[in-house]
C-alpha cells in the first residue's frame, strides 16, 4: 500500500488541503514548495495561513520544482507524487512565457527525467493537476446537432462588442454543451499550453518506466483558505477583496461569460480517488461540478452573501487569451471513480464568504495587475 506521498507546491490552495486530508487518512505525506510571494505574501513562514495549517503536519521541505537537487531530495522514498506546483495566472501567462514554461513543462520534464534514470526510487504513481484551460474554448453543437469546438475568438469582435464565439458555415449561435475528456484539445493561453504539455509529459512517458499516471484536469478551483492577495488568479478572490475595500467591481465582457466554479473539498476527495483506486490508472478525468456559471451570477452572488450593494461596472474589457464558456462532463470520473461533486456553487460560495468575512481586509492590488496586463497589450 502507497504511505508515502510527494506534493509539489503541497503549501498552495489544493496542495495544503489535500495534505491536511491525507494526513488525516493515515498517509505521511511531504510538501515540496518554495513559498511564492505572490501566493503566500511577503513573510510567509510568518504570514500565510495555508502554510501555516500544514507545518507541523507534514514533511516540509522549502525548495523549488525548477531546482534539481530539490526534487531528488523530496522524491525519495516517496511511493507516489502528486503534482501540483505550477505557475497559473492565464493573463499573466501571455507576456511572462519562458518563465511559465520553465515552471510548469521544464520542472515536469525534470521530475521525469529522475524517475526515468533513478534505479533505486520507489514512487509507483504520478498524479498531474491538469487544468480545463486545456480545451481552449469548450464544446458546442452546431445547427446539424454535431460537435464543432471554435477557435480562439478574435480581437477585432469583441473590440465591436462581439463575445460569444462563432463557427465557419454557422449563422444560429451555437449551443454550448459539457466538454468531455475526448474533446478537442486547443488551448487559447500560455499557461493552458504548458498544462497540455505537462499531461502529455506524464501520460506518455509514466508507462514506459513502469509508473501509473493519472490525469485530472480541474475546472476553476474555489473556497476559503485561497490567496485574497493575488491579483492575477481567481474572480472570486479578486471581486471579494474589491468589495471589503468597497470599490467598483469590473466585470469583462457582458458578464455572461461563463465557467464551472468546483469547491475545494471536491476537488480534495477526486484526487484522493485517483491515488486510492487502480481503476484511475492510465486515465484522466474532468473534476468540476458539470454546471456553468456566469460571471454576472458570481458577483451577485458574493453581493448577498456580504450584504453589500457595491456598483457594479459591465464594461466590455476584454483580456486575450480568455475563453467564452467551458464546463465539465463528469461522466467518466462518475462512472470510473464514482466521484460526484458535494457542494452547490451557492453552498460552497456561501463557506468562501463567511471565511472571506473573518479575514482582514487586503490591500487591493488587482488595478497594478491590469495596468501591468494593458502595457502588455493583453488588455483592451
Amino acid at each position: 500500500m502507497m504511505k508515502n506521498i510527494l506534493i509539489t507546491g503541497g503549501a498552495g490552495f489544493i496542495g495544503s488541503n489535500l495534505s491536511l486530508k491525507l494526513v488525516e487518512k493515515g498517509y505521511k505525506v511531504t510538501a515540496l514548495d518554495n513559498l511564492s510571494k505572490q501566493i503566500h505574501g511577503n513573510s510567509p513562514k510568518n504570514d500565510s495561513p495555508l502554510f501555516k495549517s500544514i507545518i507541523d503536519k507534514v514533511n516540509f521541505i522549502e525548495g523549488n520544482v525548477v531546482n534539481k537537487e530539490d526534487l531528488e531530495k523530496a522524491i525519495s522514498g516517496q511511493d507516489a507524487i502528486i503534482h501540483l506546483a505550477a505557475e497559473t495566472g492565464t493573463g499573466q501567462s501571455m507576456y511572462q512565457i519562458h518563465h511559465y514554461a520553465k515552471v510548469n513543462i521544464d520542472a515536469t520534464a525534470m521530475m521525469l527525467d529522475i524517475l526515468a534514470n533513478t534505479k533505486q526510487h520507489s514512487v509507483k504513481k504520478v498524479i498531474i493537476a491538469s487544468s480545463r484551460s486545456i480545451y481552449g474554448e469548450g464544446k458546442y453543437l452546431n445547427s446539424r446537432n454535431e460537435a464543432v469546438y471554435p477557435k480562439h475568438r478574435l480581437d477585432k469582435n469583441m473590440q465591436s462588442g462581439n463575445f460569444e464565439v462563432d463557427y465557419p458555415g454557422e449563422t444560429k449561435p451555437l449551443q454550448l454543451v459539457a466538454t468531455d475528456e475526448d474533446s478537442k484539445i486547443h488551448p487559447s493561453s500560455v499557461y493552458g499550453i504548458t498544462k497540455q504539455v505537462q499531461e502529455q509529459l506524464i501520460m506518455t512517458v509514466c508507462p514506459t518506466i513502469g509508473i501509473a499516471p493519472v490525469a485530472f484536469r480541474y475546472q476553476n478551483v474555489y473556497g476559503p483558505g485561497q490567496s485574497l492577495t493575488n491579483p492575477y488568479t481567481g474572480i472570486l478572490s479578486i471581486f471579494s477583496t474589491l468589495i471589503k475595500n468597497n470599490k467598483e467591481i469590473n466585470v469583462f465582457e457582458d458578464g455572461l461569460e461563463s465557467r464551472d466554479f468546483v469547491y475545494i473539498d471536491d476537488v480534495v476527495d477526486a484526487t484522493i480517488l485517483g491515488l486510492e483506486k487502480e481503476e484511475a490508472n492510465n486515465q484522466i478525468f474532468n473534476v468540476g461540478t458539470g454546471k456553468a456559471v456566469t460571471v454576472l451570477k458570481v458577483v451577485k452572488e458574493l453581493q448577498e452573501n456580504y450584504n453589500s450593494n457595491v456598483a457594479i461596472k459591465i464594461s466590455g474589457n476584454y483580456r486575450l487569451g480568455d475563453i467564452r464558456h467551458n464546463y465539465a462532463d463528469l461522466t467518466k470520473i462518475k462512472e470510473i471513480l464514482g466521484f460526484n461533486p458535494k457542494i452547490s456553487f451557492k453552498e460552497g460560495i456561501k463557506h468562501f464568504a463567511n471565511w472571506v468575512i473573518t479575514q482582514e481586509v487586503h490591500e487591493d492590488n488587482y488595478a497594478e495587475s491590469i495596468a501591468e496586463m494593458k502595457e502588455k497589450g493583453m488588455f483592451k
